[in-house]
């Protein structure tokens, strides 16, 4: 075979391998992301990781931190007993979110207090916030997410430079529980790393401040519960792949051990309130405590709320306390659930089932309705002098509305265009040099061509 003279017919099986594995991606999702419609793939209790994630190793010693940067995702690993030390660089007019998100294998054994606390501290050693998250009586291990911050503007932690966010792991084993399943706790953790996802943002300062009080009064009493036909929309099984909802009654099924994700555009000004309902089953007799899970964070992955409820085997529903509107002031509150709804954009939806279902009604799937309910007139923002990273984080746009009527991404209009931008995008550099390239062969052929029917004797 001569140099730069490739056979037409292994051209025409690459350009069909490479159509083929970029519409398989879009369709299936990679292995641990989801899939380019952001629904759930793989297994139940299988988290997926933001595509495209930056792998990150966390050191134990400050001098040795990585760099994460603002607007970025990334993927890491957290040991048993381990302390890790991650460096953010600052600006002194931005407030920084860091959530890390941490997720234990799907059968892996946690125990009620089992979790991670995440802080932020400059360069001193002081510490600008602290943050835990656990897995709690369920006993069922899925993604439990804590947020760090640095605020500007308060007493402490401030002016630009280094900072360190410090995760740490909190389970049974390492605090000296003895072995076994047990109750309460839990009994001992097993010793297997869990993963880690981080994602830093970043806020602006306000172009003009309006004062620090928090808003006094606010509707605080729980709405009728909506009702009307229950729409299917499956959900995604990370943050990154959270499948868009709006005001309604939704519906899908759930595996034990499952965790569902969804993403609801709240504005200025506005309320949300949402439930979850598990359907009954005809398997099986007993009691799972804490079956049924519903947290909600906001933009930044910040814990808001959250509500869950024991199984019998009979429908039971998981109710979040209704919550103030959405205004930038409210970060001046005392009260962490109204402090948390301080500012506009999409508020995440994660419902879990808990692994302990299977034991004792099987493995179903089983049927899930979420009643979603956002309420109030949007109004204009705090006026940001400056742009959030990632981009518009924290506003929602006609496209953010129309995506949570069709459960498609902001833009997409059909799924077939969806899967075009989620698929054929993954192998647009593979593709277009194999056109060229294509291009080029067939030109070079027919040049070929031509140059022996003018001089047969060549």
């Amino acid at each position: 075979m001569g140099t730069g003279r490739w056979p037409t017919a292994w051209w025409r099986t690459a350009v069909r391998f490479a159509v083929t594995t970029a519409l398989i991606g879009a369709v299936t999702g990679l292995p641990g992301v989801a899939a380019a419609d952001g629904t759930a793939t793989g297994s139940p209790g299988g988290y997926a990781f933001a595509p495209g994630a930056r792998s990150v190793k966390g050191t134990a010693r400050t001098t040795d931190a990585e760099q994460l940067e603002p607007g970025r995702t990334y993927r890491s690993s957290l040991a048993r007993k381990a302390t890790l030390y991650y460096r953010i660089d600052l600006t002194a007019p931005d407030t920084a979110y860091v959530p890390v998100t941490a997720v234990p294998p799907s059968d892996a054994t946690v125990a009620a207090t089992d979790g991670i606390t995440v802080s932020v501290q400059d360069t001193h050693g002081t510490s600008c916030s602290y943050a835990s998250a656990r897995f709690g009586g369920g006993l069922s291990p899925h993604p439990v997410t804590a947020l760090g911050m640095r605020e500007a503007g308060r007493t402490q932690c401030q002016g630009a430079g280094p900072y360190y966010v410090v995760v740490e792991r909190l389970d049974a084993t390492a605090s000296g529980s003895k072995s076994g399943s047990g109750s309460g706790s839990g009994g001992a953790s097993s010793t297997e790393a869990w993963g880690l996802e981080i994602a830093p943002v970043t806020e602006p300062p306000r172009a003009k401040a309006d004062g620090t009080a928090a808003p006094e009064d606010w509707d605080s009493a729980s709405p009728e519960p909506l009702t009307g036909t229950r729409k299917e929309r499956t959900g995604g099984a990370g943050f990154a792949g959270a499948r868009s909802l709006g005001q309604g009654v939704w519906g899908t099924r759930v595996r034990p051990g499952q965790t569902l994700f969804y993403k609801v555009p709240v504005d200025w000004g506005q309320q949300l309130y949402a439930t979850a309902e598990l359907g009954n089953t005809t398997a099986g007799h007993g009691y799972v405590t804490g079956a049924l899970g519903l947290a909600l964070y906001n933009p930044v992955r910040g814990d808001v709320a959250d509500a869950a409820d024991g199984y019998t085997g009979r429908q039971t529903a998981a109710a979040l306390d209704p919550l103030p509107p959405v205004e930038y002031a409210n970060r001046y509150a005392v009260s962490g659930q109204v402090n948390a709804m301080r500012f506009a954009g999409y508020y995440y939806l994660a419902v879990h089932l808990g692994g302990q279902v299977a034991a004792t009604f099987g493995d179903g799937p089983y049927e899930l309705t979420l009643r979603v309910r956002v309420e109030g007139t949007p109004h204009a923002g705090p006026g940001y002098a400056g742009q959030s990273e990632p981009a518009k984080l924290f506003e929602v746009t006609a496209g953010d509305r129309e995506a949570a009527i069709t459960g498609e991404a902001p833009g997409s209009g059909t799924a077939m265009k969806a899967l075009a931008a989620g698929g054929i995008g993954a192998g647009t550099l593979l593709l277009t040099g194999l056109g060229l390239w294509t291009l080029t062969a067939r030109r070079r052929a027919a040049a070929q061509t031509r140059a022996s029917a003018q001089n047969p004797t060549a």
